[in-house]
């Protein structure tokens, strides 16, 4: 990502901020009404976490939550958030450009991505997830919206992540979403090292 997409992000964050943007811990959309899949604890990975409010989410319900977004604005609008919610020290926040890749950390329970597409990122996702881990994805997508340079084609998450054991895959009026639980075989981050 160019540094001016940063310089985007910032100004974007900075405007939600300075609107008095609600900013309430929630859980991912994809796991909105699921959240009963959600394990019982253990570490997380929040790529393109934004202001922060799925990170600070998951740290309030007992997860260790690595939190990465390329925006430093975001980035301390989610320590904010983090500090106010008593979860503060449950939270680490990764300043990184995602477009170089993802952080070296792992492995993790729970991985989160919201709207944030990179194809190429998507075997990463899944290997970062220990054997049972959940992978909660939502991006924008072309069904019900059309075509978009930021839009995956129908059926991209089912594709990219049918090695997993699909809970719940969704696409409509432009966004598709997928969660999905890694084996409980070999084939993850861990089991790599």
């Amino acid at each position: 990502m160019a540094v001016a997409d940063r310089e985007r992000w910032d100004a974007r964050h900075a405007a939600a901020g300075a609107a008095g943007a609600a900013r309430n811990p929630a859980p991912p959309d994809a796991l909105r009404g699921r959240e009963a899949l959600l394990p019982p604890g253990g570490r997380a990975l929040d790529l393109a976490c934004g202001r922060g409010t799925v990170a600070v989410w998951l740290a309030a319900r007992g997860f260790a939550v690595d939190a990465v977004d390329v925006s430093p604005v975001a980035l301390d609008a989610g320590r904010a958030l983090a500090d106010r919610e008593g979860v503060g020290e449950r939270v680490r926040w990764w300043p990184r450009d995602l477009d170089a890749g993802l952080p070296g950390a792992g492995p993790y329970d729970v991985v989160v991505c919201q709207r944030f597409r990179d194809p190429a990122r998507y075997p990463d996702l899944a290997a970062r997830l220990v054997p049972g881990g959940l992978l909660v994805v939502t991006v924008l997508s072309q069904v019900g919206e059309g075509p978009g340079q930021f839009r995956a084609p129908a059926g991209e998450l089912r594709a990219a992540f049918g090695h997993l054991e699909v809970l719940h895959h969704l696409e409509r009026d432009g966004e598709a979403s997928l969660v999905a639980r890694a084996a409980l075989t070999s084939g993850s981050w861990s089991s790599r090292r």
